[in-house]
């Protein structure tokens, strides 16, 4: 009787680690599969960037060029198409511009001051 008690306790361990080996792997695979998701929805060309160049983003160098154009995130904002607030996120990397918003900005950065200027007064 006590080698079938050992034998049966050996069994529940060893059922007990399949287990939780079974459950790893599922976590396993669900993240994949959203890797995959992920990467897939990434990698399909987008219709609005059809020929246009792929734009990089740093929040720093937005920061840098609004405070040597000299002017508040609200008109940045306006420049851009977008609010202060928005600037404000982009600034301090809690946010990320879409692809339209980036070539809204490349815009911006190819103006010199004076145009800034000439551009807020007009509106």
């Amino acid at each position: 009787m006590e080698t079938l008690k050992k034998a049966s306790v050996h069994h529940r361990a060893a059922i007990a680690a399949l287990r939780r080996q079974v459950s790893s792997l599922e976590k396993e695979l669900r993240n994949a599969a959203k890797g995959t998701a992920r990467s897939a929805r990434a990698s399909e060309p987008d219709e609005s960037d059809e020929g246009g160049t792929k734009r990089r983003f740093s929040a720093g160098r937005l920061a840098a060029h609004r405070t040597k154009l000299g002017i508040s995130a609200a008109s940045y904002g306006k420049l851009v198409g977008v609010s202060g607030q928005t600037i404000y996120h982009w600034e301090q990397g809690k946010a990320r511009p879409r692809a339209a918003q980036l070539e809204n900005l490349a815009s911006v950065r190819g103006l010199s001051k004076h145009e800034v200027a000439q551009r807020l007064e007009a509106e």
